[in-house]
């Protein structure tokens, strides 16, 4: 029940429509997606210790950031390798802010030679993997730091990967709730 209240006011929240006054972030490859996200912490790392920024650079870090949490930190299965996800264009929007942080990263004195060296491995693991020319209907689209690309909430029940962690997760959390109810009771109360 809480999903479906959730994917209703959720349902449009996608970047269709929204204020362009952001940043443009370019589009990025189902391909560049898989492997990108293996090194994002990396980037992110990078990009965080990052000393000659300008503003443009710390918004794109920024959102790639927000993004990132509302993409419950890549968490859900199947969010950046299954197009059919409710995750996969939340996951495109993140990864395409993180690819853009790289890139800039390229043009900085310090961490020209670090973001160089990711830039390379992702070439080669892009290649290795046969990834190049994969695509999906989100790798067209391009994002704007103006625009916070939701999950698609009423999408969750009818796939299972994202139902079954999400249901999973809800279940934990009732359970680590149940727990400290009961461990957090005064002693008291328990001998009744």
């Amino acid at each position: 029940m809480f999903l479906f209240g959730v994917g209703t006011a959720f349902a449009h929240g996608s970047s269709e429509g929204g204020s362009h006054a952001g940043l443009d972030i370019p589009e990025i490859s189902h391909g560049e997606m898989a492997v990108i996200s293996e090194y994002r912490s990396g980037i992110i790392d990078l990009a965080s210790r990052a000393v000659d920024t300008n503003e443009p650079f710390r918004r794109i870090l920024n959102y790639a950031e927000i993004q990132y949490s509302y993409c419950l930190w890549g968490r859900v299965p199947g969010s950046v390798t299954d197009e059919g996800s409710p995750f996969n264009e939340c996951a495109h929007a993140y990864l395409a802010a993180t690819k853009a942080v790289l890139m800039a990263m390229r043009e900085m004195p310090q961490e020209a030679l670090a973001a160089n060296r990711i830039i390379s491995a992702v070439d080669v693991d892009m290649v290795r993997r046969g990834l190049a020319l994969v695509t999906c209907q989100f790798s067209g689209e391009a994002f704007n730091t103006a625009d916070i690309v939701k999950p698609r909430w009423s999408r969750v029940p009818i796939h299972f990967a994202s139902m079954a962690s999400l249901t999973g997760l809800s279940v934990l959390l009732g359970l680590a709730v149940f727990t400290l109810r009961r461990f957090l009771r005064p002693r008291d109360q328990l001998s009744e």
